[in-house]
């Protein structure tokens, strides 16, 4: 059995800092995380405009127990966001390994948008569309599995 945390990741157009301090508003706590397009070391393949850099890379609100709901901004790939792709299931695995086999497992006959490698964030990382057009996100993070 794979030892992984699901957690809600929410795609927005634009209002993900207005979502997230609603949501703060209702749940309570403090971000764990909130990083902007600017803040990405730069990428000579994904420039970011003006109209983006301030947009929410990545935002994290702890709710209970391990549980994080997350959340971005669609970048400059001006990727479309509509009801029913605006949420993807996050899985923290606590070991590479599991991390490698859930990502194998989840793009058999899927698609792969980010394969698995490591991030300037410093977690390992891949995203993926299953077979059944649901999107993932696998992570996992060495030093938050060190304790």
């Amino acid at each position: 059995m794979i030892m992984a945390v699901v957690n809600p990741y929410l795609l927005f157009s634009g209002n993900c800092e207005e979502a997230f301090n609603y949501y703060k508003s209702i749940f309570g706590g403090d971000f764990g995380y909130i990083g902007r397009f600017k803040d990405m070391p730069p990428q000579e393949e994904n420039q970011v405009t003006e109209e983006y850099k301030d947009r929410i890379m990545h935002i994290s609100l702890p709710l209970s127990n391990g549980s994080i709901l997350m959340g971005s901004d669609s970048g400059a790939d001006n990727a479309i966001i509509t009801k029913g792709n605006n949420v993807t299931l996050s899985i923290n695995t606590s070991t590479k390994e599991e991390a490698d086999k859930c990502f194998s497992g989840l793009t058999a006959g899927g698609t792969v948008h980010m394969p698995m490698n490591q991030t300037f964030w410093g977690d390992y990382f891949g995203m993926c569309e299953d077979k059944f057009g649901i999107n993932w996100m696998i992570s996992f993070n060495e030093k938050a599995n060190q304790g």
